[in-house]
Parts: structure tokens; sequence; C-alpha cells
């Protein structure tokens, strides 16, 4: 059923990014698959329609078709309450780990960790091994990467990461993203654009 539902996301440019067991259902979760991704998702309807939530209404209605067709539950998120708890799933498939950021980073993605939605299917699937947790081995340049320190081990300082991106030294994440993440060696090679975090800097901080 998996190799079924990742060759059925192919087309979307979205990728099984974990597995695990929740109850007597399989949640696999489901990520951008770059580098494609952006280029793919630009171009559907809900980006020239001028409506709010692009990407979010995108997701819906790509996982939501592909639920019935697997016999799951189309799960995401932005939608709530009740809020689903995608990190802590994140985490327990094995194929995420806690950076020394406190951000999740994944075996592939790196800090450029993303979900859109997941499918809850049926019945207990195979699981694959748990990946090497990368940051254990990793020189962690992220921790130095912030030009404020709004990241760290006593938390997100969302006060001071606004305040630089307002200034004009903040141009540099606001264009090309978050410089934390950027430097993550793992995300480096997963092939995100510039033009995709800027579009999720704008988000965060119109």
């Amino acid at each position: 059923m998996i190799a079924a539902l990742e060759e059925a996301l192919g087309a979307h440019r979205l990728f099984v990014s974990g597995l695990l067991h929740d109850g007597a259902e399989t949640i696999a979760l489901i990520s951008p698959d770059e580098p494609g991704f952006w280029a793919h998702v630009t171009a559907q309807p809900e980006f020239s329609d001028d409506g709010p939530d692009p990407l979010d209404r995108w997701s819906e209605r790509v996982i939501g078709a592909l639920a019935p067709r697997f016999g799951a539950r189309a799960l995401y998120p932005f939608t709530g309450p009740p809020w689903q708890p995608f990190v802590s799933w994140a985490l327990q498939s094995g194929q995420s780990f806690a950076s020394p950021l406190h951000l999740m980073c994944h075996t592939r993605m790196g800090l450029w960790a993303s979900v859109r939605g997941a499918l809850a299917l049926p019945g207990l699937l195979p699981l694959p091994k748990p990946a090497e947790n990368t940051c254990a081995t990793c020189p962690a340049p992220c921790t130095a990467a912030c030009p404020v320190e709004a990241l760290g081990p006593d938390g997100y300082d969302t006060e001071a990461c606004h305040a630089h991106l307002d200034a004009p030294e903040g141009a540099d994440c606001r264009n090309l993203g978050c410089l934390a993440r950027r430097a993550c060696p793992v995300g480096e090679s997963y092939g995100r654009l510039p033009a995709q975090s800027a579009w999720h800097m704008r988000q965060f901080h119109p």
C-alpha cells in the first residue's frame, strides 16, 4: 500500500516523510518533494485565484482526494481544534529528530522539514527502520547562524526575530529564508528554492 501511495503522491511532488502506528491505524506523514515541488504547486489554481491560504487549500484538495482511494482519513496541521500532534508524530516516526534549536530536523529535509498533511491508513502496516539521528554527530552550525540569537536552548525569541526581520539587515532572512535553517548541512541537498522560503517568510512576517 505504501508503494502505491508514494506513486500517487509523486504526481503532486509529495512524498511520505514518516510512518508510525497510532492505535489501529498507520499514520503516513506527507511532505513536499524537492526539487520540483514549488514549481509544481505554484502553478496550481489555488495560487492564481486570489483566495487566502493557497498552499493549505491545495494541500486539502490533493490529500483529501487521495484519502478515499486508500480507505484513509485525511489530517492536516492547519485545521483544528482538535489539533493533531504532527510534531510528536514526526519524532515518533524515527525519520525526524529534535535539533539543538528545538526545531524539527528530518533525515532528508533537514531544518526545512515541513508536513502538508497525513493519511491515517487502516491497519498496522510495516514500518521502516528508524533513520540515523544526524543531529547527534553534526557540528551544529545552525546554533551560531541566527544574527540575533533568536533560537536556542531557552526557546524561540519571537520578538527578537520579528525585530530583525523589520530591520534592513534582516533582508537576507526575508528574501532567502531563515539563516539558521539554511545552515543545516542535511537541508543543503534538499533543493528548497529561495523563492519558496521567501514566500513562507512573508506568511510568517507580512
